[in-house]
Protein backbone atom coordinates (compact mmCIF):
# COMPACT_ATOMS: atom_id res chain seq x y z
CA UNK A 1 0.00 0.00 0.00
CA UNK A 2 1.19 3.13 -0.45
CA UNK A 3 0.87 6.83 0.95
CA UNK A 4 -1.42 7.70 -1.86
CA UNK A 5 -4.09 4.77 -1.44
CA UNK A 6 -4.56 6.15 2.16
CA UNK A 7 -5.11 9.97 1.34
CA UNK A 8 -7.92 11.80 -0.37
CA UNK A 9 -7.79 13.73 -3.47
CA UNK A 10 -5.83 16.54 -1.92
CA UNK A 11 -3.13 14.36 0.13
CA UNK A 12 -4.81 14.49 3.68
CA UNK A 13 -4.84 11.11 5.28
CA UNK A 14 -7.67 9.58 5.63
CA UNK A 15 -8.13 6.98 8.59
CA UNK A 16 -11.70 4.94 7.00
CA UNK A 17 -8.94 3.98 3.72
CA UNK A 18 -6.89 2.20 6.37
CA UNK A 19 -7.02 -1.52 5.52
CA UNK A 20 -4.46 -2.90 7.71
CA UNK A 21 -2.15 -2.58 10.32
CA UNK A 22 0.72 -2.15 7.78
CA UNK A 23 -1.60 1.08 6.55
CA UNK A 24 -1.67 2.25 10.01
CA UNK A 25 2.01 2.32 10.50
CA UNK A 26 2.42 3.68 6.82
CA UNK A 27 -0.11 6.61 7.65
CA UNK A 28 1.94 7.35 10.69
CA UNK A 29 5.02 7.40 9.19
CA UNK A 30 3.56 10.28 7.10
CA UNK A 31 2.66 12.13 10.22
CA UNK A 32 5.71 11.70 11.24
CA UNK A 33 7.61 13.21 8.44
CA UNK A 34 4.75 16.26 8.66
CA UNK A 35 5.92 16.61 12.32
CA UNK A 36 9.80 16.53 11.26
CA UNK A 37 9.40 19.44 8.29
CA UNK A 38 6.42 20.76 8.75
CA UNK A 39 4.92 20.80 5.65
CA UNK A 40 2.78 17.55 3.63
CA UNK A 41 -0.41 16.41 3.55
CA UNK A 42 -0.77 15.97 7.28
CA UNK A 43 0.16 20.21 7.30
CA UNK A 44 -1.91 21.37 4.45
CA UNK A 45 -4.15 24.42 5.58
CA UNK A 46 -2.46 24.96 8.71
CA UNK A 47 0.44 26.94 9.82
CA UNK A 48 2.87 24.10 11.22
CA UNK A 49 6.51 24.53 12.85
CA UNK A 50 8.89 21.61 11.46
CA UNK A 51 9.56 19.39 14.74
CA UNK A 52 6.67 20.46 16.37
CA UNK A 53 3.46 18.30 17.31
CA UNK A 54 0.11 19.95 18.31
CA UNK A 55 -3.19 18.83 19.02
CA UNK A 56 -4.08 17.61 15.50
CA UNK A 57 -1.14 15.84 15.12
CA UNK A 58 -1.94 13.96 18.16
CA UNK A 59 -5.78 13.69 16.85
CA UNK A 60 -4.82 12.36 13.41
CA UNK A 61 -2.62 9.64 15.32
CA UNK A 62 -5.55 8.73 17.43
CA UNK A 63 -7.92 8.19 14.61
CA UNK A 64 -5.29 6.47 12.39
CA UNK A 65 -4.76 3.72 15.16
CA UNK A 66 -8.42 3.57 16.30
CA UNK A 67 -9.67 3.26 12.15
CA UNK A 68 -12.29 0.34 11.69
CA UNK A 69 -10.07 -2.00 9.78
CA UNK A 70 -7.24 -2.12 12.70
CA UNK A 71 -9.93 -1.32 15.94
CA UNK A 72 -10.42 -4.67 17.58
CA UNK A 73 -6.70 -5.93 16.55
CA UNK A 74 -3.27 -5.05 19.14
CA UNK A 75 -1.02 -2.49 18.24
CA UNK A 76 1.71 -4.16 16.13
CA UNK A 77 4.97 -3.32 16.40
CA UNK A 78 5.32 -1.28 13.11
CA UNK A 79 2.87 1.27 14.49
CA UNK A 80 4.43 1.41 17.90
CA UNK A 81 8.07 1.92 16.00
CA UNK A 82 6.23 4.79 14.26
CA UNK A 83 4.89 6.16 17.76
CA UNK A 84 8.57 6.10 18.82
CA UNK A 85 9.64 7.59 15.65
CA UNK A 86 7.18 10.69 16.03
CA UNK A 87 7.93 10.88 19.78
CA UNK A 88 11.46 11.34 18.76
CA UNK A 89 10.38 13.72 16.24
CA UNK A 90 8.67 16.51 18.03
CA UNK A 91 10.84 18.81 19.90
CA UNK A 92 7.98 21.28 20.40
CA UNK A 93 4.78 20.10 21.58
CA UNK A 94 1.18 21.62 22.07
CA UNK A 95 -1.07 19.19 22.28
CA UNK A 96 -1.68 19.27 25.99
CA UNK A 97 -0.21 16.04 26.39
CA UNK A 98 -2.22 14.41 24.07
CA UNK A 99 0.46 12.50 22.13
CA UNK A 100 1.99 11.45 25.42
CA UNK A 101 -1.06 9.90 26.21
CA UNK A 102 -1.95 7.95 23.34
CA UNK A 103 1.74 6.93 22.63
CA UNK A 104 2.03 5.26 26.15
CA UNK A 105 -1.04 3.34 25.68
CA UNK A 106 -0.23 2.10 22.44
CA UNK A 107 3.15 0.57 23.35
CA UNK A 108 1.67 -1.07 26.81
CA UNK A 109 -1.28 -2.28 24.53
CA UNK A 110 0.94 -4.06 22.17
CA UNK A 111 3.52 -5.13 24.55
CA UNK A 112 0.77 -6.78 26.81
CA UNK A 113 -1.07 -8.43 23.84
CA UNK A 114 2.04 -9.85 22.26
CA UNK A 115 2.81 -11.03 25.80
CA UNK A 116 -1.13 -12.82 25.06
CA UNK A 117 -2.35 -10.85 27.67
CA UNK A 118 -5.99 -10.22 27.08
CA UNK A 119 -6.45 -6.13 25.95
CA UNK A 120 -9.97 -4.49 25.05
CA UNK A 121 -10.26 -2.82 21.92
CA UNK A 122 -8.15 -0.08 20.70
CA UNK A 123 -11.17 2.42 21.25
CA UNK A 124 -11.56 1.70 24.69
CA UNK A 125 -7.49 1.17 25.53
CA UNK A 126 -6.23 4.32 23.70
CA UNK A 127 -9.87 7.12 24.71
CA UNK A 128 -7.86 9.98 26.28
CA UNK A 129 -10.74 9.41 28.69
CA UNK A 130 -9.88 5.62 30.02
CA UNK A 131 -7.54 4.97 32.48
CA UNK A 132 -4.96 2.57 31.20
CA UNK A 133 -5.49 1.25 34.87
CA UNK A 134 -8.70 -0.12 33.64
CA UNK A 135 -7.64 -2.35 31.29
CA UNK A 136 -4.15 -3.25 31.58
CA UNK A 137 -3.59 -6.08 34.27
CA UNK A 138 -2.29 -4.94 37.62
CA UNK A 139 0.14 -8.31 37.54
CA UNK A 140 1.46 -9.46 34.62
CA UNK A 141 2.75 -13.21 34.91
CA UNK A 142 4.05 -13.94 31.69
CA UNK A 143 5.73 -10.33 30.65
CA UNK A 144 7.31 -11.30 27.03
CA UNK A 145 10.66 -10.23 27.98
CA UNK A 146 11.83 -9.40 23.97
CA UNK A 147 9.20 -6.73 23.74
CA UNK A 148 10.24 -4.96 27.02
CA UNK A 149 14.14 -5.43 25.77
CA UNK A 150 12.71 -3.76 22.72
CA UNK A 151 10.92 -0.71 24.56
CA UNK A 152 13.96 -0.42 27.18
CA UNK A 153 16.26 0.06 23.56
CA UNK A 154 13.52 2.22 22.35
CA UNK A 155 13.37 4.55 25.46
CA UNK A 156 17.30 4.50 26.03
CA UNK A 157 17.68 5.81 22.35
CA UNK A 158 14.95 8.40 22.77
CA UNK A 159 16.31 11.96 23.58
CA UNK A 160 12.99 12.48 24.83
CA UNK A 161 11.71 11.49 28.52
CA UNK A 162 8.03 10.09 28.82
CA UNK A 163 7.59 9.75 32.53
CA UNK A 164 4.16 8.12 31.26
CA UNK A 165 5.20 5.26 29.29
CA UNK A 166 7.85 4.73 31.86
CA UNK A 167 5.30 4.47 34.54
CA UNK A 168 3.32 2.21 32.28
CA UNK A 169 5.57 0.10 31.41
CA UNK A 170 7.37 -0.15 34.91
CA UNK A 171 3.43 -1.40 35.85
CA UNK A 172 2.80 -3.80 33.58
CA UNK A 173 5.89 -5.51 34.55
CA UNK A 174 5.74 -4.88 38.19
CA UNK A 175 5.06 -7.97 39.40
CA UNK A 176 6.39 -10.34 36.78
CA UNK A 177 9.48 -10.52 38.93
CA UNK A 178 10.96 -13.42 38.33
CA UNK A 179 12.07 -12.65 34.49
CA UNK A 180 13.17 -9.57 35.96
CA UNK A 181 15.16 -11.10 38.44
CA UNK A 182 16.77 -13.15 35.52
CA UNK A 183 17.15 -10.03 33.33
CA UNK A 184 18.23 -7.21 35.42
CA UNK A 185 18.54 -3.98 33.86
CA UNK A 186 16.18 -4.74 30.94
CA UNK A 187 14.34 -1.44 32.03
CA UNK A 188 16.84 0.56 32.62
CA UNK A 189 15.90 3.90 30.74
CA UNK A 190 19.09 5.50 31.36
CA UNK A 191 17.85 7.99 33.85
Amino acid sequence: MTASAIADPIGIIEPAKIADRYSAALALGIVRDGVITGEGPTTKGRIHYSRALDVEDAVLCSKILTAAAVEKQPVSRAEAEALFEIDAAAADRSDDGLFDDLFAKAVVHHAAAVSGLPVPSRAVALAPETAIESWAPPRAGNVNTEVLEWISRQMRSSRRSNHRLERLVGALVGTATLPMVQSPGILDFGM
